[in-house]
């Protein structure tokens, strides 16, 4: 699972996935409805792979938190996430046993929670990982000893003295453009 195209917007609920990239914004898709709009760069983005949770330790991803969850429920949606606080402080402490209770707030818990059940019920709870990750941890020393070395790139040939070349379109003159008024 790649949390990395999987974002969350302040002032949005839900989550949204990327689905390309546009000049000035990303193009995403909400897991909820569906629909698709333009987040811009003035708006906080978050993506799920830089979320961390604080705990007594060592910061936990968002990442192993999930996978536990998702072990515990065995890729099923969780508890709902608008139950009493004791019972999601307990359901939290189950999943996260060292998690910091005076810094990780109710709304972080519930927010998590229903990241959590969102994922889950659009089957994006996948923590496999990929072959390429595993191939690229082996050592590559044998791997250059046997590939040929690549020929080195030739030299372009300068255009003859007397030819004349275009000017970039960044170097040329500005158009003047009059303003209606």
């Amino acid at each position: 699972m790649d949390l990395s195209k999987i974002l969350s917007i302040s002032g949005k609920h839900g989550l949204f996935q990327v689905v390309s990239q546009l000049k000035n914004a990303v193009l995403v898709e909400s897991l909820i409805d569906k629909k698709r709009f333009p987040a811009f760069a003035h708006e906080k983005i978050s993506s799920l792979k830089e979320i961390s949770v604080f705990t007594t330790g060592e910061d936990k991803s968002l990442r192993d938190i999930l996978k536990a969850m998702n072990e515990k429920f065995e890729g099923k949606p969780a508890i709902d996430p608008k139950t009493d606080d004791k019972t999601l402080k307990n359901f939290f402490l189950e999943v996260v046993p060292d998690y910091d209770q005076e810094r990780v707030y109710i709304s972080d818990i519930k927010k998590i929670i229903g990241w959590y059940n969102l994922l889950a019920e659009n089957k994006m709870l996948d923590f496999t990982e990929p072959e390429e990750k595993k191939e690229e941890e082996t050592p590559e020393k044998e791997h250059h000893e046997a590939e040929p070395h690549p020929e080195p790139a030739r030299k372009k040939k300068a255009a003859p003295s007397g030819t004349i070349k275009e000017k970039p379109a960044s170097m040329a003159a500005p158009k003047k453009t009059r303003k209606k008024v």
